[in-house]
């Protein structure tokens, strides 16, 4: 799964790696602890022209009457998606790349304690995780809100946990994009078990309080 993040690019960084106009109204960065519910980074296109924009985490279908109407789905199964009443048609209309310096997984020992792994490319590039985005309105409040969709693990992040992210390659941004056509589906697979690299780190990201650069210092396991 993909529960908590990390973003330490610049704006205008993130803008030319994905060759996107940035938005104004951005979330802050650096941030070494991306929780839930928050904004992040998201780069969506309309064919013609590709924009980084924020995105609440944590999709909204439809039907909710209030953001807290049902479950939190910062998630989304690559296995069920097509299927699934609130993913079906943003998978097929509404797909955007959320935009990572790294993420965080986590390890339970026998006594419960839960032990921080950081995920993040191996090349020092910035992840391309697949996403799904809609926008959703009740009244006066509105949200535009996505999901990080989520496959089996590699070989590497089995170590750590049965899932991960959907990572994109540079070469598959304008398909998962929709800029070259259809068949996106191919992209929803685990990452090659060379892409990434992982440590420990210490156990202060376990609480969502948490800031500052030494969240994602390595630390002897």
């Amino acid at each position: 799964m993909c529960g908590r993040m990390a973003i330490t690019l610049p704006h205008d960084a993130m803008a030319q790696i994905f060759d996107a106009a940035p938005g104004n109204d951005l979330p802050d960065v650096p941030n070494f602890n991306v929780c839930p519910t928050v904004q992040i980074h998201t780069v969506t296109s309309d064919g013609a022209a590709r924009r980084l924009r924020p995105m609440r985490w944590g999709f909204l279908p439809h039907w909710y009457k209030a953001t807290n109407d049902g479950p939190l789905l910062i998630n989304a199964r690559a296995e069920t998606i097509a299927e699934k009443p609130a993913f079906r048609a943003a998978v097929r209309e509404r797909r955007c790349i959320v935009v990572a310096s790294g993420f965080y997984e986590w390890t339970r020992l026998d006594d419960g304690t839960r032990l921080p792994w950081y995920i993040f490319r191996r090349d020092g590039a910035p992840l391309a995780l697949a996403g799904i985005w809609q926008e959703w309105e009740r009244g006066e409040e509105g949200h535009v809100t996505c999901a990080v969709v989520t496959t089996a693990a590699n070989a590497p992040m089995r170590e750590v946990h049965h899932r991960m992210p959907v990572i994109l390659e540079r070469q598959d941004w304008p398909l998962w994009l929709g800029e070259a056509g259809k068949g996106a589906a191919v992209l929803m697979r685990a990452a090659r078990d060379d892409v990434l690299d992982l440590y420990r780190v210490d156990r202060r990201v376990n609480s969502n309080r948490a800031t500052g650069p030494e969240l994602i210092e390595p630390i002897d396991s």
